[in-house]
């Protein structure tokens, strides 16, 4: 029989990888340290170029993959040591408590209704709140509840535990304690994914000083029927639906100050959100201020084009230089210049998009070698694309270098092909 592989990272990349590998009759472990897979796709509301839905397309696939009689799916869970070779790697999961049993626990959300205690939600960017005990997204695989001690009135302040006497199941349990699994695997295949730059190292912009200036994954969550509005498009200072939306490209990326790498798909989600803010608010007026506009993918140009002559949104080439705010209206006022004609201009609009550049997240655990670009380091990027510097462990989607959905999902079918050969005790020296 195969030996096993291990998944690291319950995004699409890792859920594409563990179902390949699962349908060649290969054991799989997948690991997500969130109390749900899903990763980035599932707090999208459309994917470029089709906007499609993100959720129609993801949600199948997390529900395939647990239900998978060849993955064994460890969530809330954390790899914290490896040790071995391709082909034999030893590895030590940490399974955090969710202080719940996942065997009784029916998903109901009686104990999360119940709950006293508020705490500003992650999966909404903290633009709404969730409860101490709680549910990811309402698509969440498993549906599981998760008491998140931190913030639990029993484990901070000794009182409460009124999860524990509305539960039907008798599910609560407050006494669960970190488990440690140690796994046998084959190779390792590292899909974690990436984090958001902070965009208040670069203060131009005024994100988290001025109230409408949002993050391009926060407009996502606006733009989603199961984000904070309801999928309502308003402007934080007032609640009002903006006339005027500008969105700007680079922000904390391709700047040798802060990161100079291009995060790939940020072009084409500008693009998209343009698109929706035009479908959601047909009056709106959409500007995008870009560099380079990277239209590089299947589909990518006629989208472009479809946003300039559908849609008749504007796309001005600069890099504003900086942003103020009406005190009164809490509008704002972009200064920059005109990269084609050099004239210094100005424009006043009632909400901004920063699309922000991304960085990898590691599994520290692994101690991968890092390249010059802070991503994980590969074997050969050309002729061995997804093959890590260390043996036996293969990196795919954001970790390995910024890509969109569909280049993800092909590296994550290549590395599970590399990964069942491993399994099936090939070793090349």
């Amino acid at each position: 029989m195969p030996k096993s592989v291990l998944v690291i990272g319950g995004g699409i990349a890792g859920i594409q990888a563990a179902l390949d590998l699962g349908d060649q009759g290969v054991e799989v472990y997948l690991i997500e340290k969130s109390p749900s897979i899903g990763g980035r796709m599932a707090q999208l509301d459309k994917t470029f170029p089709t906007l499609d839905c993100s959720s129609c397309i993801l949600t199948p696939k997390m529900v395939s993959v647990a239900r998978h009689p060849m993955v064994r799916l460890l969530t809330y869970s954390e790899v914290v040591e490896v040790k071995g070779k391709a082909g034999d790697f030893y590895v030590k999961v940490l399974k955090k408590p969710r202080y719940v049993d996942e065997d009784k626990c029916i998903g109901c959300g009686e104990c999360a209704s119940k709950c006293p205690s508020k705490v500003p939600d992650e999966f909404n960017l903290g633009m709404s709140n969730r409860r101490a005990i709680y549910f990811p997204f309402p698509q969440a695989v498993p549906l599981k509840a998760t008491i998140d001690r931190e913030h639990c009135f029993y484990f901070t302040k000794g009182i409460c535990r009124v999860c524990e006497r509305f539960c039907p199941t008798r599910a609560i349990n407050f006494e669960q304690k970190p488990e440690t699994l140690e796994l046998n695997v084959a190779s390792i295949i590292v899909a974690t994914g990436y984090e958001l730059m902070d965009p208040r190292i670069a203060p131009t912009y005024g994100y988290g000083k001025y109230p409408n200036v949002y993050t391009s994954l926060e407009f996502e969550r606006l733009l989603s029927s199961t984000g904070p509005t309801g999928g309502e498009i308003m402007r934080r200072s007032d609640n009002k639906h903006p006339k005027s939306i500008a969105f700007i490209q680079c922000v904390c990326s391709r700047d040798v100050k802060v990161n100079p790498n291009c995060s790939a798909f940020c072009c084409m989600a500008s693009v998209k959100h343009a698109i929706l803010a035009k479908e959601h608010l047909p009056e709106v007026d959409c500007t995008i201020f870009y560099m380079d506009l990277r239209a590089f993918g299947k589909g990518y140009q006629e989208f472009y084009n479809r946003a300039v002559r559908e849609f008749r949104v504007k796309f001005i080439r600069a890099k504003p230089a900086k942003i103020e705010e009406d005190p009164e209206t809490k509008d704002l006022i972009i200064t920059y210049e005109d990269t084609f004609t050099g004239v210094k201009k100005s424009i006043r609009v009632e909400m901004v998009v920063l699309a922000v550049g991304v960085k990898p997240v590691y599994p520290e655990a692994l101690s991968l070698p890092i390249g010059e670009d802070g991503y994980i380091l590969l074997k050969n990027p050309i002729i061995e694309p997804v093959a890590a510097d260390i043996d036996g462990v293969y990196v795919v989607g954001v970790a390995a270098g910024a890509k969109d959905i569909p280049d993800s999902v092909i590296q994550a079918s290549s590395a599970a092909v590399k990964a069942s050969i491993l399994a099936e005790g090939v070793v090349h020296e």
